[in-house]
Order: structure tokens, then C-alpha cells, then sequence
């Protein structure tokens, strides 16, 4: 089964997206609904998704979970929390059932060491305690304090979303690329592959600029510990969902059948706990994700 492990819904009728803070995002500035998404998951075969929280919302990351209360490819929430928030496990009890992980944007706070904060660890300590993952949104900017969050909480699955957002228009590598092959070190943490061609220049991509990126992820994680994610329809600010299916897909030619089924569904699987989680055996850290529902 392939699961597409990080893509985004949202209603502008019921509230707005402050990160939509310019012309750039007027293409996407509309609502999204899952009936807008599912002929792409039927064309490409995915048969489970990841919807991921696009606002700093309880009642968002309620209404998404609501999708996964029925039948349909919603197979798990990763949503947000305040997890400077003293109550946070009794916020984190009181949602529905369906909540695999947690995410915050801290690309967008001021201090690059946010991760790091007392309160922020102990928050990050409560998700390993109520069995959730956590998706780091991080630049390079925030790379090393990721990579400290990340030793402090071996007990917590991290996920690291769109590979850190490497400036792929600019061709920046380093030290990017040292920073990946660090984080990669610790055991408790995963890479979405995805995200990166929206880091490229949005007009004139080419495949061979971002496919360097895409397969150093793979060379520094393994197959085991990546997952393809469409971010869609964030995306579409740049390629179609079928776009970025094949970049994937190119991304993971030279794999092998096992390990090509591990980045488009087993690692999602095992990661998140959604599903069968097919894939490698590889003995990698499983991860304590709650099943949805």
C-alpha cells in the first residue's frame, strides 16, 4: 500500500492561514478538501494519507481528525498543540482518536534555538509519553538545535519535514548537507521526501537541480527511515501532484523493490502505526506512533 505521508486541507471559510502572508501563495488561496485530492491518490495507487496541520489550531487539528472518523484515505492526523502548555497532556487527551503526531512552526519563531527552550523539551517529552510522533518544521536555520531536541528525546520519534527545506533554487549544499548526514545519525529520526521542489525556483525547475538533494537524504537515512510525502497542494505553488510522484520516483529508481516500498508506504506505516507496515527490516528505531481510530 502506498501512503502519501504529508500533504494539507484547510477551509478559508473557517479560518485563515497566516502563513499565506504575501502575492506568492495567492495561487493556493483558496480551500482544499479531500474530495479535491482523492483522483490523485487513485491515479497514483496511494491508498492512505497523512494530513498535516497547516494552522496554530485545536479546532483545526479537531476538524482534520474528523475526516479520519469514516471511510477514507485519512489513515492519521499529525495536528498542532502549544507544547509550552503546562496542561498539554490534558490538551492532548481531550482530542478525538486518530492523532499520530504533532507539529509547530518553528521555521517562523524569531529564536533559531526554540527547540531547545526547558519548557519546549518537556513538552516534546509529554508527545514520547502519549505514544506521538513529532514532525520537526525546521530550516537549515534550525538544523542544530533539531539536532539537539533530537539526542535529548531518544525516546520520542521525530520526523523531519521537506529534508529541512534546503535552498535548492540558490544550489546551497553546504552546510546543509553536513547537517543531514548529522541529524541522520541519531536513530530516532525519519525524513519526509518531500517539500523540495517548492524550495527550487517555481518556474523553471528542473529535475536534476533537486534530484541531488532527494538522494542525499536517501544515502544519509536509508530507505528505511524516509518517507514520500506529496505536500500537496503547497506543491501545486510549483508542480502538479503528478510531478511530484516522478521525482520520487526517480529519486528512488536505482532502489530496490523493498526499498523503494519502504519510502512510498513502509516506513510511513511503521513510523506513524497506520496500516500494515510493509517494507525493510532493517532494525531501525520503530517508533511508538498511536494508531489512528
Amino acid at each position: 500500500m502506498r501512503i502519501d505521508a504529508h500533504h494539507h486541507l484547510w477551509d478559508l471559510t473557517r479560518r485563515e492561514q497566516p502563513w499565506m502572508n504575501g502575492p506568492w501563495a495567492d495561487p493556493i488561496r483558496r480551500s482544499y478538501a479531500l474530495s479535491d485530492l482523492t483522483p490523485h491518490l487513485t491515479e497514483h495507487g496511494v491508498g492512505a494519507t497523512i494530513v498535516v496541520q497547516s494552522s496554530s489550531s485545536y479546532a483545526e487539528t479537531a476538524e482534520l481528525l474528523a475526516l479520519g472518523a469514516g471511510e477514507g484515505p485519512v489513515a492519521g492526523v499529525v495536528g498542532w498543540a502549544d507544547l509550552t502548555d503546562p496542561a498539554l497532556g490534558e490538551a492532548l487527551a481531550a482530542l478525538p482518536d486518530g492523532l499520530v503526531g504533532i507539529r509547530h512552526q518553528v521555521q517562523d519563531e524569531p529564536d533559531p534555538d526554540w527547540l531547545t527552550r526547558p519548557d519546549v523539551l518537556r513538552g516534546l517529552g509529554e508527545l514520547a509519553d502519549a505514544g506521538l510522533v513529532y514532525d520537526l518544521l525546521v530550516t537549515p536555520r534550525e538544523l542544530a538545535a533539531a539536532h539537539t531536541a533530537v539526542r535529548a528525546l531518544p525516546q520520542l520519534a521525530f520526523v523531519l519535514d521537506h529534508a529541512a527545506k534546503p535552498a535548492v533554487g540558490r544550489g546551497d549544499w553546504q552546510p546543509w548537507a553536513d547537517a543531514i548526514t548529522a541529524l541522520a545519525g541519531l536513530p530516532n529520526v525519519s525524513c519526509k521526501l518531500s517539500g523540495l521542489v517548492t524550495e527550487a525556483d517555481w518556474e523553471a525547475w528542473r529535475p536534476q537541480q533537486i534530484l541531488p538533494y532527494a538522494r542525499h537524504v536517501l544515502e544519509a537515512f536509508g530507505p528505511g527511515r524516509v518517507m514520500f510525502g506529496s505536500d500537496w497542494p503547497v506543491c501545486t505553488l510549483a508542480a502538479g501532484y503528478d510531478d511530484v510522484v516522478a521525482l520520487a520516483e526517480a529519486a528512488t529508481l536505482r532502489l530496490g523493490a523493498a526499498e523503494r516500498s519502504a519510502v512510498f508506504g513502509g516506513t510511513a506505516g511503521r513510523v506513524y502505526g497506520i496500516g500494515v507496515a510493509q517494507g525493510l527490516s532493517d532494525g531501525s528505531w520503530p517508533g511508538p506512533g498511536r494508531s489512528p481510530g
